[in-house]
This record gives structure tokens, sequence and C-alpha cells, in this order.
């Protein structure tokens, strides 16, 4: 045994019943009852709302040598009412990948959401080093396929290439990007090696796709960079560019990806994609305020509510 997996393991024992010290029964839709001298929740009450076994989870709280699933740190974490901050660190001290990530990026602040803005119809998107999509404006988020349409976990420029039907055909030019990208993942990885999500990041793709493992196991890095690109869009055809990318620290870290038109058709283009965007986001607009106005009978039973839904 290490000193570090121990130390960890206590730092999540100590994190973990200040959580649990800090809510009151009422918070949680539990009774208070007269003989409470615990400050906030029981152990067997976490546990409960856990839906995990109250043995197991005092061992948690004592440091004790065990495997905690991502699924079962998620209820805790569910459980202790964690704010994205401490779901965050609650994961990092556990060494497991969150299979919800749902905290913001420090990266991406509001000013740089409003310059993503201010640059369409240019397609601009903000990236971390992983390579996932961590905001984008609307022009990018049609630009190969439906990114709002997708789960946050496939927004990642590897996850599409080798597993995306739609971002497969809008990209002129797979043959080359494959093993680029995969060369631009090994790459900035070599930070990151014992850390859960890139690795679970690399299990999933190796999983999913043979043609990511038949790179891979090339071994070959490729340095980070932009080029020309073309792209096939559905709605507007083909569009040129100039792919950029402005790193937002000092490391190689989160950074702002863009495409600037190398000619007026690719100018003209994204303005008529951005165009189509917004329309569509109307009349999707329109479409949930007529469904908000539907009054629906008391008695109506299931197809009654489907058929007013639908009109």
């Amino acid at each position: 045994m290490t000193a570090e997996p121990e130390t960890r393991r206590h730092e999540l024992a100590a994190f973990l019943r200040s959580r649990r010290e800090r809510i009151t029964p009422e918070q949680v839709g539990l009774p208070r009852g007269r003989r409470r001298r615990t400050p906030g929740l029981r152990r067997e009450e976490v546990a409960h709302l856990s839906a995990v076994g109250v043995t197991w989870y005092t061992w948690l709280e004592q440091a004790r040598d065990i495997q905690v699933s991502p699924q079962v740190l998620d209820a805790v974490a569910d459980a202790l009412l964690l704010d994205p901050t401490e779901r965050s660190h609650l994961f990092s001290l556990a060494g497991q990948s969150d299979p919800h990530p749902g905290a913001p990026c420090p990266a991406v602040t509001p000013a740089l959401r409003a310059l993503l803005e201010q640059l369409e119809p240019l397609p601009a998107a903000v990236q971390n080093s992983r390579f996932d999509f961590l905001a984008h404006n609307r022009t990018f988020g049609r630009l190969f396929c439906d990114l709002d349409a997708l789960p946050r976990e496939d927004r990642n420029s590897l996850w599409l290439a080798f597993t995306n039907e739609d971002f497969r055909a809008a990209a002129t030019d797979l043959p080359e990007l494959l093993p680029l990208l995969a060369g631009k993942l090994r790459a900035s990885m070599a930070e990151h090696l014992a850390e859960p999500a890139w690795k679970a990041l690399v299990r999933r793709l190796e999983e999913a796709s043979p043609e990511f493992r038949d790179i891979w196991a090339r071994h070959d890095v490729v340095a980070p960079g932009g080029r020309t690109k073309i792209v096939r869009n559905a709605r507007v055809g083909l569009l040129r560019f100039e792919h950029t990318n402005l790193w937002l620290g000092p490391t190689a870290g989160p950074h702002l990806v863009t495409y600037v038109p190398v000619d007026e058709e690719t100018r003209a283009g994204v303005a008529r994609l951005l165009d189509l965007v917004v329309r569509e986001d109307a009349v999707d607009h329109e479409g949930a305020v007529d469904r908000e106005d539907v009054v629906v009978p008391a008695q109506a039973g299931p197809t009654t509510v489907s058929s007013a839904m639908r009109g």
C-alpha cells in the first residue's frame, strides 16, 4: 500500500463526513425525530438515500480500502446535495471518472460565451486538451452534425470522427483526419496518463471503433496546430475554412477553435447556415409555446394527452 492512495481515502472520508454533517434531514425530506445527536444526516440515512449498504458507506467514511464505482459515487453525490465543484472534488478524490460531468469549465466565462456569439456567423467553439467541446456558437453547432442533440459525453472530436455518421459524412478528409486526431490526443495525454477521464475516453473509443484501435496502436504523436479544412455541410454544401486554435492560458489546455472562411462562397454559406439555424430555433420555440397553451382535460387518458400535445 502506498501513502498516496491511503491519503486520498482519508481525504475522501473526511470530505464525505463534512458534507453529511452540514445537511439537515428536512433538506432531503426526512423527519428530524426527537433524539438526534448527530449534526446533519446519519450515515444510515445517507446510505438509504444513495441506495447502498449501511456497512459499505460506513467503511467509505472510515477510509477502508474498498472499491467504489462511478455509479455509486453518483448516487452519493446526489444524496449529499453536492454542487458541481464539490462533485468534481469527490470524483477526483475517489480516482473515478464522473459519468455525468456537469460542472462548468472555469475557462468558459460569460465573456467568452459572448465572444462566441459575436463571432457568428463564423463557426467557433471552446475545447479542452482532451478535445471535448465545452461551448460553441450556433453555426458551429450545426457545422458537422447537430451537437446540441448529442449527450454531453459524445461532444468530443475523436468520438465524433470515429463513431458519428453525420460528422464522418461532413469530413471530406476523413482518412487523413483520423490519424491526425489520434496523434494529437496521444501527445496531449502524456501529461494526463493517470487521470480516469482520459483513460475512460480511450477505453470507450477502443471498444466502439476498430479504426481507432488500429491507429492508437501505432503510438504516433502529432503536434497541435491549425490547417485548411473542407466541410461538406448537409444544409449548405461545401465550405472551406482556415482552422485555427487560440489557447486561453499559458499551457495547452482549453482553447478557442475558429473556422475562418477562405472564400466568398464559404462566407455566404455560413451566413445561410446561421439563418437556417435561427429559423429552426424560432419554429421550435413557437411550437413549445403553442404546446404550453394546450389545456388537457382533467380526466383525459394517455391517448387524449398525446393527441393534444401533438395538436
